[in-house]
């Protein structure tokens, strides 16, 4: 099981298969100093919350991390940085997952309902994190990132440890047949598969995702053998995430992957 059983801590650490000089992290809701809907570590800036409450919730994940956050403009894409030092005081980019090689540089993605995966190649040679959706999941973004990390570590699929965080969980991701499709699963077909038929007002048919599971699949046909995590359900837990499916507006907690300095 995760080492994050403690009583609501302010952060999840991962239990996985990173090599020692790996720093990795997750924040939840607690420990922060917004209010109202988006109490009380919403690391978020374009939910509506107060702008200097987010600053001053950015600088305490900073601290608590001991790391330099890089922010992303996500936009449920496939886009994958290289980022470093410089990018962390820069106006982010728009990219939904990030690679680095730079000790104490934090790839950083915000996330409230979406998968956050971190990943970390043999050596601590360099360190990736994506923001995977369902979109972003069947755009290739795990795959993106991977590559990217492969090739700047010289390493294959096969050496890198990755990690699955908090998202909506199987139980709660109602869907329809345009994800199915974007997974080239037939509507029908799902027998055995990450979707589970569920009924529907008015006799429409939708489905139970399960994102982990998908992510899990994905990372196996790349070559992915250490996965770790996908454990948490956003949405079911309240006390500690925020989830947009659940609440709509609401804050982002954010997962984060550095090499050690």
């Amino acid at each position: 099981m995760p080492s994050d059983a403690a009583r609501d801590p302010p952060l999840l650490t991962p239990d996985w298969a990173a090599p020692p000089g790996v720093g990795a992290a997750m924040s939840t809701r607690s420990g922060g100093v917004s209010s109202g809907p988006y109490r009380s570590a919403n690391l978020g800036t374009a939910v509506g919350d107060d702008p200097a409450a987010v600053a001053e919730n950015r600088r305490r994940f900073a601290v608590a991390i001991g790391a330099r956050p890089v922010w992303l403009q996500q936009v449920h894409g496939a886009q994958v940085l290289r980022v470093g030092a410089a990018d962390a005081d820069a106006p982010p980019l728009p990219a939904d997952a990030a690679w680095t090689d730079e000790p104490g540089v934090a790839c950083t993605v915000q996330v409230a309902d979406c998968l956050p995966v971190l990943l970390a190649a043999p050596g601590a040679r360099a360190v990736a994190a994506a923001h995977a959706g369902w979109r972003g999941l069947a755009g290739g973004v795990v795959e993106a990132a991977l590559a990217a990390l492969c090739g700047a570590a010289g390493c294959a699929p096969g050496e890198i440890a990755a990690w699955l965080g908090p998202c909506i969980g199987p139980r709660r991701f109602e869907v329809g047949a345009d994800v199915l499709e974007a997974f080239g699963v037939a509507p029908g077909g799902e027998d055995g598969s990450a979707f589970r038929p569920c009924p529907a007002p008015g006799g429409d048919t939708r489905w139970l995702a399960d994102l982990p599971r998908l992510a899990r699949e994905r990372l196996a046909r790349a070559g992915v053998r250490l996965v770790a995590g996908g454990h948490w359900c956003t949405v079911e837990d309240a006390q500690r995430f925020y989830s947009y499916r659940r609440d709509r507006v609401t804050g982002r907690q954010a997962a984060a992957v550095w090499i050690r300095g």
